[in-house]
């Protein structure tokens, strides 16, 4: 299981993008992550074609296939959708990892039973812009 933002683990921070230009504002090779949205689709394919490591935090399940098929090497989702989202992956052998979303006080143990790949604190993601 990926831990992302934990205190105990070490981790690299996801770098939260708005505009495209703002991925020039991240250090070299690091995890970026967006929201999908019909809207933010300039910036995902600019990641998808410069072979960027990026993450997508997805609202349902289609977005989640969407995600999967524009080549996003994580897909967030929120706690209930997690289990789900984990099974649409194995059944589809997604190659991204499914991270469930979690504050602080959420409880891990809950998506270490239901065996998703991993979880992503809110710390863990850095805002880029102002």
């Amino acid at each position: 299981m990926l831990l992302f933002g934990h205190p105990f683990i070490d981790f690299k921070p996801f770098y939260h993008i708005d505009e495209i230009d703002e991925i020039e504002r991240t250090p070299a090779n690091s995890a970026l992550f967006t929201h999908f949205s019909e809207t933010n689709l300039d910036i995902i394919k600019h990641m998808q074609s410069n072979h960027l490591t990026y993450a997508l935090e997805v609202a349902n399940l289609t977005e989640a296939i969407f995600a999967h098929n524009l080549g996003a090497s994580y897909i967030i989702v929120r706690p209930e959708l997690a289990s789900h989202a984990q099974a649409l992956a194995e059944n589809y052998l997604f190659d991204a990892k499914i991270l469930c979303r979690l504050e602080n006080g959420d409880n891990l143990e809950e998506t270490i039973i239901q065996g998703i790949d991993g979880v992503i604190y809110t710390q863990a993601i850095i805002k880029t812009s102002n």
